[in-house]
């Protein structure tokens, strides 16, 4: 099953984003770049207006590939309690030495790998991940100007991806402003779970605040598209009896 993420700000998003049925809290502030970090304390108080209702990740911001700065952040963010906590990891030279140096923070907690369709997803890195000890890896757009995962990446390639992700034994994530109508497409992909924040929030601007009606609406368009293979398949039973 495809899980709904819904990324929030602060804990008045979060209390929104849980109530209205989104499956894992994600704390990232839109207004610092692609992986934003949100505060440890705001992060503490988010976790508690999530009270345990839904899993939870927070991102570690937009670093360089510096392994001492990388695994101190991970450190950081993970003694929050979250469940997950997201790296940004740049193609590049240092990208192995880097996934190497964070196997430690990996031991004890569940790191999720996040690449850049706009930047290139190096596909051969992930055995390293998992080699390492990551619990996943997520697909996102770096550059926020509006264009989707969608429009960087083809089916094909996103397949591949899903697909080389599970190989490795890695939960499998796609983000990048996705739509509504992104939700069927995707989903039919296998991913253990899509992204949303610019479709939650008020005119698809992911810097305004997230609304509870909007979140309703992806929630609504993920049962949709759950229930739908069940529906084409109960069809196909009843005009092969008939």
């Amino acid at each position: 099953m495809t899980r709904f993420l819904a990324s929030v700000r602060d804990a008045s998003e979060a209390a929104i984003a849980v109530a209205g049925g989104a499956d894992i809290i994600d704390f990232k502030e839109p207004d610092d770049g692609a992986l934003g970090a949100v505060d440890v304390e705001a992060i503490a108080a988010g976790l508690r207006a999530v009270a345990g209702r839904a899993k939870t990740s927070a991102t570690c911001g937009d670093l360089p590939l510096d392994a001492e700065r990388l695994v101190e952040a991970a450190a950081r963010i993970a003694a929050t309690g979250v469940d997950y906590v997201k790296l940004g990891l740049m193609p590049g030279e240092a990208l192995s030495p880097c996934i190497d140096a964070l196997a430690g923070v990996a031991q004890g907690h569940r790191l999720i790998g996040v690449f850049f369709a706009d930047l290139g997803v190096p596909r051969q890195a992930f055995p390293r991940l998992a080699a390492a000890g990551f619990a996943g890896v997520l697909v996102d757009t770096f550059h926020k100007d509006g264009r989707g995962l969608r429009q960087h990446l083809a089916p094909e390639s996103l397949k591949a991806i899903v697909a080389d992700g599970r190989a490795n034994g890695l939960m499998v994530g796609l983000a990048g402003a996705l739509r509504l109508e992104d939700i069927e497409p995707l989903r039919s992909l296998g991913p253990d779970l899509l992204g949303f924040r610019s479709a939650l929030c008020s005119a698809e601007a992911r810097r305004d605040e997230i609304r509870a009606d909007r979140v309703a609406r992806v929630r609504t368009a993920f049962d949709a598209a759950s229930v739908a293979p069940i529906v084409a398949a109960e069809t196909g039973q009843a005009t092969l009896r008939a």
